[in-house]
C-alpha cells in the first residue's frame, strides 16, 4: 500500500498496488501488513511496553490469533477474488480457517480481481469483549462502479470470525479503490474502536466513530482531509498515541510532491476525533508503526524506508527511523536511524535490499521492553536473489529503546527456519508479532510472498528465553486449502 515515487494508477487494480514496492517509481509489486495495534483504551494498533503489541483475540480463548491474506487467491475459479488466512493461537499449537466473499454471512461475492485482504486492521468494534477484522476488498465492482471497492467487518465470536457487516461506501462514484488502505484506533478516546479507511487514489480518509452496530453501521462519520496530494493517493494508514494523552492519532503515508517523495503525515487524535490542523509532517519512508519503545509514556513512530535513491537520509539497502513522542507529539530533533550498517545489526547494506520494507513492534524475548523485527525481502543470499531475510532489533535492557546490539538475523537457511533460500522467496514480504501460545515471548511471523512461484507462505519463527530458535513448520496454501491457481501471494500482508 506504499509508494515512493508518484506513480499512475492503472485501470484494473492489481496485487501490485497494494504494498511495499508500489513504492517503485514507475511500477509496483505488492509486500505485506501494515500494520501495528494502538495505545487507545480499545484499539489494537500499539501497546505500552511489556504488552503484547498485537494481541488481537477472535474467539476470547485468551490466545493472541492473527491474520494473512492471499489477496490474490483463486475462489471457484475467479482470479484475485482473494481470501483470509485465520491463524488462531492456542496451548497445543494453531489452528487455521480461511474466510473468502464466498463464506457464510461474509458480504458480497468473491468475483475475479476483488483483491478481497488487500488491507486489513482489527478492533473490538461493537464492544462485545471479541475482536473482529475490517477488510478491505479495493477491487471490488460495487453496482456499475468498476472497481469502487468495498470495506466489512468480520465479527469475532466464541467460534472465531464468522459473518460480518458492509462499511458503507458514504461517496460512492466518487473515487476508486475504496477499502484500499484501513486502520482502527480510539482517536476521540471514549474507549470504543473507530474505523479509517482511505482509497489509493483519494487524498481524503473516511472515519467511522461513536460505536458500530451489526446492523446500523456507525454512528458518526466525517471526512478528513490530509496531506497527500492528488494524484497518487493515500498509500497507507497507522494509529497510536505519539502525544500520550489518551487519544489515539493517525499515520497518513502517501506522495508529496513538493519533494517527489512519500511523506508520512502525524494527524493527532482529540474529544472530537482527528484534527488535521495540528498535523506535523514527518521524515519519508514507506512504511510505518508505533509502539513506546523507549518506555517514557509516549508512542513513537517507526519508519521503514526501504528504498535505495532518491530518499533524503536513506542508504542504498534501506533504512528505519524511530521518530520519538513527546507531549506535543513526534519530535523531529529527536530520532535515531538503524541499517543494515549500524553497529551489531548483521549484513550490509546494499542496493536493493530493501531493509525497513516492512516492520512491526512486539517483545520477541519476553524481557517486557519492544523490539523491532524489519523486513528486507530483496536480500540476495546465498541461493539466490531476492531470497529475503528479517531482523530482529531488540530492545534495550534498561528500557531507553531500541538497539543494534545483539540482533538477530533470520533467512530460510537458519536452522529450525522451515525450507531454504531461493530466488525471489521475498521472505520477509511482510511481518508480524504475536504471543500465539501465550508464553510471553511473541512469535515472529514472517511472509514470504514469492514462496513456490508466489503461492507464498507464512513461517511462525519462535525464539526461546536464552535467544536460539525453537522448530517451527511453515504455512503453505496446501496447509490452508487456498488454491494454488495464479499467484496468491499468501504472507504478503498480515492484519495489525
Amino acid at each position: 500500500m506504499t509508494r515512493h515515487a508518484k506513480h499512475k494508477r492503472t485501470p484494473e487494480p492489481s496485487p501490485a498496488r497494494i504494498r511495499l514496492a508500489t513504492a517503485t517509481a514507475a511500477a509496483a509489486a505488492l509486500t505485506g501488513g501494515l500494520l501495528a495495534t494502538s495505545a487507545g483504551v480499545a484499539s489494537a494498533d500499539t501497546a505500552a511496553a511489556g504488552v503484547s503489541q498485537n494481541d488481537a483475540d477472535f474467539n476470547g480463548d485468551g490466545y493472541a490469533d492473527a491474520v494473512a491474506s492471499a489477496y490474490g487467491a483463486y475462489v471457484n475459479g475467479k482470479a484475485s477474488a482473494g481470501q483470509l488466512a485465520v491463524v488462531y493461537g492456542g496451548a497445543t499449537g494453531n489452528h487455521y480457517a480461511t474466510i473468502s466473499q464466498n463464506s457464510p454471512g461474509v458480504p458480497g461475492t468473491a468475483e475475479a480481481g476483488d483483491l478481497f485482504g488487500g488491507d486489513s486492521a482489527y478492533g473490538d468494534f461493537d464492544g462485545d469483549g471479541y475482536d473482529d477484522v475490517l477488510v478491505g476488498a479495493l477491487g471490488e465492482d460495487v453496482g456499475s462502479d468498476k472497481d469502487g471497492g468495498t470495506a466489512a467487518i468480520l465479527w469475532g465470536s466464541a467460534a472465531g470470525l464468522k459473518s460480518g457487516t458492509t462499511v458503507a461506501d458514504p461517496r460512492p462514484t466518487k473515487h476508486d479503490l475504496f477499502g484500499g488502505v484501513v486502520e482502527a484506533g480510539d482517536f476521540d478516546g471514549d474507549g470504543k474502536d473507530d474505523i479509517a479507511i482511505g482509497s489509493l487514489g483519494a487524498t481524503t480518509v473516511d472515519v467511522f466513530s461513536g460505536g458500530f452496530s451489526r446492523t446500523s453501521g456507525a454512528a458518526v462519520h466525517k471526512t478528513l482531509s490530509t496531506g497527500v496530494q492528488t494524484g497518487d493517493g493515500i498509500n497507507s494508514l497507522h494509529s497510536g498515541d505519539a502525544n500520550g494523552d489518551g487519544k489515539d492519532d493517525l499515520i497518513v503515508n502517501g506522495y508529496d510532491p513538493s519533494d517527489n517523495l512519500n511523506a508520512n503525515y502525524w494527524i493527532p487524535g482529540s474529544t472530537t476525533g482527528l484534527t488535521n490542523s495540528a498535523a506535523q509532517k514527518l521524515p519519508a519512508g514507506i512504511i510505518t508503526d508505533l509502539g513506546d519503545t523507549d518506555e517514557d509514556g509516549y508512542d513513537d513512530i517507526v519508519i521503514g524506508n526501504a528504498w535505495d535513491s532518491g530518499i533524503a537520509g536513506a542508504t542504498t539497502g534501506g533504512s528505519v527511523f524511530v521518530v520519538h513522542g513527546t507531549a506535543s507529539g513526534p519530535s523531529a530533533g529527536d530520532t535515531e536511524k538503524f541499517t543494515q550498517n549500524t553497529a551489531g545489526v548483521p549484513g550490509s547494506s546494499e542496493k536493493g535490499d530493501t531493509f525497513g520494507g516492512e516492520i512491526d513492534l512486539g517483545d520477541v524475548n519476553g524481557d517486557g521492553h519492544l523490539d523491532l523485527v524489519v523486513g528486507a525481502p530483496g536480500e540476495d543470499l546465498t541461493g539466490g536473489a531476492n531470497a529475503g531475510a528479517a531482523t530482529v532489533l531488540y530492545g534495550s535492557a534498561d528500557g531507553s529503546g531500541i538497539t543494534g546490539t545483539g540482533a538477530l538475523f533470520l533467512e530460510q537457511n537458519n536452522a529450525f527456519v522451515p525450507n531454504s533460500n531461493e530466488k525471489n522467496d521475498e521472505f520477509g514480504s511482510d511481518v508480524h508479532l504475536d504471543d500465539l501460545n501465550h508464553d510471553g515471548r511473541d512469535e515472529i511471523l514472517i511472509g514470504a510472498d514469492g514462496e513456490n512461484g508466489h503461492n507464498g507462505a507464512v513461517y511462525p519463527v519462535k525464539v526461546n528465553a536464552d535467544g536460539t530458535l525453537a522448530a517451527s513448520s511453515g504455512i503453505y496454501t496446501s496447509t490452508l486449502g487456498i488454491s494454488a491457481s495464479g499467484t496468491p501471494g499468501l504472507g504478503a500482508n498480515f492484519t495489525d
